[in-house]
């Protein structure tokens, strides 16, 4: 089943240009100029993955984000002219799962769509043969890999694909400290640069939903070291 794509951008030959990356890519696509609309679209049909400008008209990126996060875990990828620490970090607070600076080499845009898909869909893809073999439990935590889901004391965790997949790592080897470059490489499959601020930032709204529906964040800092979930 080909995969559908909503592009949020107000600049329409912005638009019309990764739309012809992805329809290369074998992806179907829609197209929206503002966030408003961004909303109507996504209401109408089913989407698979958002490509989402931050600067726009009527209801910016950031805002759109916002309202769709408080009801969906639709893999979202920004991508703005803004290159600063802040903006990306403000991006990805908001519910972003990942960003791309413009310009971009369109070579990077497909790897980050694919990753991004990949991640938030390859486990809803397995068979379920016995359910006790996909789940973890940590306390008052429980992890279902084959559906990608999370419950803390039995109510549903609201996770985007990738904090599952930042929890799953953590919490299938209690006790083990995990750098952002292991965290890294192994959730999002890229090369870590060293000044990538990506982990921290998708680390801090894990822990405040962990804190949230369990009353701790259970997601432990090894200052200098990296990150783990005790046993």
């Amino acid at each position: 089943m080909s995969r559908k794509i909503l592009i949020v951008d107000d600049e329409r030959e912005i638009a019309e240009l990764i739309e012809i990356y992805l329809k290369n890519e074998g992806y179907e696509t829609v197209l929206a100029a503002d966030g408003e609309q961004a909303l109507e679209r996504f209401s109408e049909q089913r989407i698979d993955l958002i490509v989402l400008d931050i600067m726009m008209p009527r209801m910016d990126g950031l805002e759109f984000c916002r309202r769709l996060r408080k009801e969906y875990e639709v893999p979202i990828l920004m991508v703005s002219a803004k290159a600063e620490d802040m903006d990306k970090i403000m991006g990805l607070m908001t519910g972003a799962d990942d960003y791309l600076v413009k310009p971009f080499n369109p070579l990077e845009l497909t790897a980050r769509v694919r990753s991004l898909l990949r991640r938030s869909y390859q486990y809803k893809a397995e068979p379920v043969e016995n359910r006790g073999e996909h789940e973890l439990r940590l306390g008052g935590l429980t992890i279902d890999k084959t559906s990608h889901t999370a419950q803390a004391d039995g109510k549903p965790l609201n996770l985007t694909s990738t904090e599952f997949g930042i929890l799953h790592l953590l919490a299938s080897h209690p006790g083990r400290v995990f750098s952002a470059e292991d965290i890294f490489q192994q959730v999002w499959k890229e090369k870590y640069f060293e000044s990538n601020n990506t982990v921290m930032v998708h680390i801090s709204k894990l822990r405040d939903k962990l804190e949230q529906e369990l009353g701790d964040k259970l997601i432990i800092t090894v200052w200098g070291v990296g990150y783990k979930i005790e046993g």
